[in-house]
């Protein structure tokens, strides 16, 4: 049982090492390769419409098939072998197409991962942060090693960083444990019934609204704390500063649920990363950028959790992956094709201090919205 868990933490702080080389790092790549903020903003939208399919799509075949250990060995063996082509490449023309096949793999292993963490944590009794926890360290202590690696040895050691993580991630996972199947049958019908039911609409709708902000910032972080003067270096203990401060939120996260309803704290949450956001607008220096991001454990961990968490408790057991890759797709899809597109053109125009104030105003929205919600989803609890 131990070794279990200890093998599934393993995987998740290889798995999310692997994610940050992705999320952090390929914005500073395609700078360094000379693509422009528009052109990067572009790449990572037509990536995130093919996410959009693919989430959906390998979320199916989890339910169908009822394993979800095997899909995610067949979406990151393909993640490593693209992704070591992505970084190798010298051609502009391929980092389009290269790009598009990362958000056809590698993402959709993100909420297969989270589905796999939430279920064994449901079957062992245990939090789901104790678990997602490791995931976070992993992300924070690659993030900084990987900074001050390309900063010292330069950026085509990039690829190799990647396939080393990879197939640690890899062989972890060949040892963890399946998720448990649900004996429920299938039903099409309820899944309809399920996604045009009111409460479940204005629920994505928040999260579309709150999530496309956080998604600028994974595009936009490493290209603004460089357009400010800061380093390679800089760039990943920005993203050490922000996953690690994940931790302690993920290890206290169970008790937050416990006491707070999901709506209201996404409410919190949204109104935290509006002052985030605006005091990054406003900040004078990459120094001040960095230090903003330890704020990103009380904004993400709190929305996050309390996202995952309202959505398994209204979702239909049999529909559970499949719920989570459409969450993933609200969260990494749609809004990131808002946000990286129209954020690339502000960036572009206007800079990156105009568009951290846009993102500022986007989650001031979804405060608002979350408050209006708060009644209406009949999900208040005392505290």
């Amino acid at each position: 049982m131990k070794l279990g868990l200890h093998s599934l933490r393993a995987y998740n702080f290889f798995y999310f090492s692997l994610l940050s080389i992705f999320i952090s790092f390929l914005p500073v790549y395609l700078t360094h390769r000379n693509v422009s903020p528009g052109e990067i903003g572009m790449m990572i939208g037509v990536g995130s419409f093919v996410g959009i399919l693919s989430q959906p799509f390998w979320g199916m075949v989890s339910d169908r098939y009822k394993t979800i250990k095997r899909i995610i060995l067949l979406t990151l063996g393909a993640s490593i072998a693209v992704g070591m082509l992505l970084f190798t490449t010298m051609h502009f023309s391929l980092l389009f197409l290269l790009v598009a096949a990362m958000y056809f793999f590698l993402l959709p292993t993100d909420p297969l991962t989270e589905s796999l963490n939430y279920r064994i944590a449901e079957q062992r009794g245990i939090s789901f942060g104790s678990i997602r926890t490791f995931g976070a360290v992993g992300y924070a202590t690659a993030s900084l090693y990987i900074g001050w690696t390309v900063d010292q040895l330069g950026m085509d050691r990039l690829a190799w960083l990647f396939l080393g993580y990879g197939l640690l991630a890899f062989a972890c996972a060949l040892v963890v444990a399946d998720a448990p199947a649900s004996s429920k049958a299938l039903s099409l019908q309820e899944l309809k019934q399920f996604f045009l039911y009111p409460k479940t609409l204005r629920f994505f709708l928040l999260v579309l609204i709150a999530a496309t902000p956080h998604r600028t910032n994974d595009s936009f972080l490493g290209v603004f704390v460089q357009s400010l003067g800061g380093s390679t270096g800089a760039v990943g203990q920005a993203w050490f500063l922000a996953a690690i401060s994940e931790v302690a939120f993920f290890a206290l996260s169970a008790r937050i649920l416990q006491r707070w309803s999901e709506i209201k704290l996404i409410g919190w949450a949204t109104a935290l990363y509006t002052i985030r956001y605006l005091l990054c607008a406003l900040a004078p220096s990459a120094e001040w950028v960095v230090y903003l991001q330890l704020t990103q454990g009380v904004t993400f961990v709190i929305f996050y959790t309390a996202t995952i968490q309202y959505l398994y408790r209204i979702i239909p057991e049999e529909w559970k992956a499949t719920g989570q890759t459409v969450l993933a797709v609200l969260f990494f899809g749609i809004s990131g094709i808002i946000g990286s597109i129209a954020g690339g053109w502000v960036f572009q125009q206007f800079g990156g201090a105009a568009l951290y104030m846009a993102m500022a105003a986007f989650s001031l929205v979804a405060c608002i919205y979350s408050l209006t919600l708060s009644r209406s989803l009949g999900m208040k609890k005392e505290s």
